[in-house]
């Protein structure tokens, strides 16, 4: 009998990551794609695996490795005939973008395809299979420059100048000056035809009419974007790329178009409302001549259309509305009550449950016949694998068993679900993970997680960082305050303009309840969090004095000095619901946790990152200086070159260190 271990932080290194589930047209056969850690060089790589949906419940088929190599292969497309995968790769020249390759299902060499100075972005197939559409960020001429100069290359970049305002992304960096646009490639020869091509605006999210003579796609074309970033508007042209025809919508951010096969209709998921962060992603219908005006199908039903929810071992993937072969039905995610969950409606806006609570669903897709389905689900005991669906029988069977070997060999703490009241008497969930071995007779040190955003969700998804800190024998416990998704609108409205106010109380709730089991020590409480989770965390250290540790991971403390100096520039004036802090300043400073960090008396650690440009470093060390000022307990731990969401897609020995950081830092005062 395998002798089972508790998980441990540097099996970070040993979990594969899942994405891109994509099922033939004949629905035979999944293709996916499987990220792994190489130790020794820190690098990520990716590969595609194929799995026959031929099997029974009982024996499962063993994936093949369809791709080979420590490079990246990404985005698999079956085409129309189900013969060819096209896909991303950097495996030509690992320093440089992926390009487009195509490699024969049957067997045969990968052959690439394009060779385009910038940045690609697969989309899909023509109809007839003859064409690809993409989008495409052109590199830089200065960038081309340097790199075709030695000396240039090797001195670097001397300056960057922008005339922007947003100029910089999180998880990217600082922004070229071309922008992305809409290119169709030939999927014989390579050649490709750029069919947008401008200075000002970028497209997103094109998509094939079902015959393969139009596009739809999204865009804000103002006369300063940046100025009115979600003033975002749907196109629709030619295949020829003519001039883009303006379908009129609601106003809002929108995304995700897709086209009914019979070509009348056009599917989207937008917000209803301008500067209207708290509102609900719902999905949306137009006439696709725009004959008349655009339709909320899912308003009366109050459910955010995306597939928001916290993990740290991959996310599950936003898809398009996906269209019935008929065109009366539109198969879609929400996020609910700590899950995702795939949906679908139809256009007189009856909606019924397809996958439902229990999980995530991510990426998914149907055969050419839609009677069979394949898709992407993770739990909270198992990070993802994939299941097939079949819509005639209704069984769903297993088609995976992606890091069977490694769970196999764990103890995983057990987690309980429970719904407890707030303050206000509102219904809120939470759970409760439990250490390996658990012992009800005993009293253990407990750790409050605070999810960030805050308008997404924790739930029923697998965390490493919690079966860790669980596994070393804490209570970890968390919950989705007010504020976050999965609960309607008027739970994420809550704190619009007023953060700290009941998304504190729910969370304190949340330690109150925790606080009367008897199995929890009340004199061992630590709390810790990420962004939003990190300013939560300060904010409760100077308001309550209860926690004996805390943990701010990459904080905002500083609304004030947050203004401008992150990668979402002046948009926080719509969180903060307030003018620019030189015109309205006392709001800003009031929601600031820093202005109430003299009252804090908890030991406290500050983690950050260093390129981290949505919370920039200055908001963590404002925090740990103010503690040092203070006398209060401090250290502060810095990641170099890693972005806002290290802890999800970092390198992965500093995930690991800031796991160890966590975790010697709560054992310090709580055991």
């Amino acid at each position: 009998m395998l002798k089972k271990r508790l998980i441990a932080a540097d099996d970070l290194y040993r979990l594969q990551t899942l994405s891109d589930v994509r099922i033939a047209p004949n629905g035979r056969h999944v293709v996916y794609r499987l990220q792994r850690v190489d130790k020794k060089t820190e690098k990520k790589f990716g590969n595609l695996f194929v799995v026959s949906t031929d099997t029974d419940s009982v024996v499962l088929n063993e994936p093949r490795q369809f791709t080979y190599g420590d490079h990246s292969d990404s985005s698999p497309r079956w085409s129309p005939d189900g013969k060819t995968i096209a896909f991303l790769s950097n495996r030509a020249d690992k320093d440089k973008p992926e390009q487009i390759f195509i490699i024969p299902f049957d067997g045969g060499e990968a052959r690439k395809l394009t060779s385009i100075d910038g940045e690609i972005t697969l989309v899909g197939w023509s109809a007839d299979g003859r064409r690809l559409l993409c989008l495409v960020r052109k590199t830089d001429a200065e960038d081309l420059e340097r790199d075709n100069d030695e000396q240039k290359k090797k001195l670097g970049v001397v300056s960057r100048h922008y005339d922007r305002l947003f100029y910089k992304l999180d998880d990217y960096g600082y922004l070229p000056h071309e922008r992305t646009h809409i290119w169709l490639i030939d999927a014989r020869t390579g050649k490709g035809k750029q069919l947008t091509d401008h200075q000002v605006f970028d497209e997103q999210d094109p998509a094939f009419s079902a015959d393969g003579k139009s596009i739809a796609f999204m865009s804000n074309r103002q006369k300063d974007p940046d100025l009115n970033p979600e003033a975002v508007d749907l196109f629709v042209m030619s295949a020829n790329g003519d001039e883009p025809r303006k379908v009129k919508t609601n106003g809002g951010y929108k995304t995700l178009p897709s086209f009914s096969p019979d070509g009348q209709w056009i599917a989207y998921i937008g917000q209803d409302g301008e500067g209207l962060g708290y509102k609900n992603f719902s999905l949306w219908i137009v006439p696709a001549d725009g004959s008349k005006p655009s339709r909320n199908l899912t308003e009366k039903y109050d459910l955010h259309c995306s597939p928001d929810l916290i993990n740290d071992v991959g996310s599950p993937e936003h898809m398009p509305p996906t269209w019935s072969n008929d065109s009366k039905t539109i198969y879609f995610h929400a996020a609910y009550h700590g899950s995702v969950v795939l949906k679908s409606i139809s256009v007189s806006g009856e909606m019924r449950d397809v996958i439902g609570e229990g999980g995530a669903v991510g990426s998914f897709s149907f055969d050419k016949a839609q009677t069979k389905l394949a898709y992407f689900y993770g739990q909270m005991h198992d990070p993802a694998q994939i299941y097939f669906h079949e819509i005639g029988s209704g069984t769903t069977r297993l088609l995976t068993r992606i890091n069977r070997e490694l769970l196999d060999a764990l103890t995983l703490p057990k987690v309980e679900e429970v719904w407890f009241k707030g303050q206000d008497g509102n219904a809120l969930q939470g759970w409760i993970m439990f250490p390996p071995r658990f012992d009800p007779n005993k009293k253990y040190p407990t750790i409050l997680e605070v999810h960030g955003g805050p308008m997404t969700q924790y739930g029923k998804f697998f965390m490493h960082e919690f079966n860790y800190l669980a596994s070393q024998g804490y209570i970890v416990y968390f919950t989705n305050p007010r504020g976050g998704r999965g609960y309607g609108e008027k739970h994420t409205k809550a704190i619009w303009g007023d953060w700290g106010s009941v998304d504190y109380e729910d969370v304190m709730s949340w330690a109150d309840y925790v606080a009367k089991k008897p199995y929890v020590d009340t004199k061992r409480m630590g709390v810790t969090g990420g962004s939003y989770g990190g300013y939560m965390t300060i904010w409760i250290i100077g308001h309550s004095d209860r926690f004996k540790s805390a943990v701010t991971q990459r904080c905002v403390s500083n609304f004030v000095s947050e203004w401008g100096s992150s990668d979402l520039n002046w948009t926080f004036e719509y969180e903060v619901q307030a003018e620019p802090p030189f015109k309205e300043f006392k709001k800003w400073w009031d929601m600031s946790p820093i202005k109430y960090i003299g009252n804090a008396k908890t030991p406290t650690m500050v983690i950050h990152n260093e390129n981290d440009l949505r919370c920039p470093i200055e908001q963590g060390e404002q925090v740990f200086v103010a503690l040092k000022r203070l006398g209060v307990d401090t250290e502060f731990v810095r990641f170099p070159d890693e972005f806002h969401g290290m802890s999800r897609t970092g390198r992965t020995d500093r995930r690991i260190v800031r796991l160890n950081s966590i975790l010697r830092w709560m054992d310090k005062y709580l055991k």
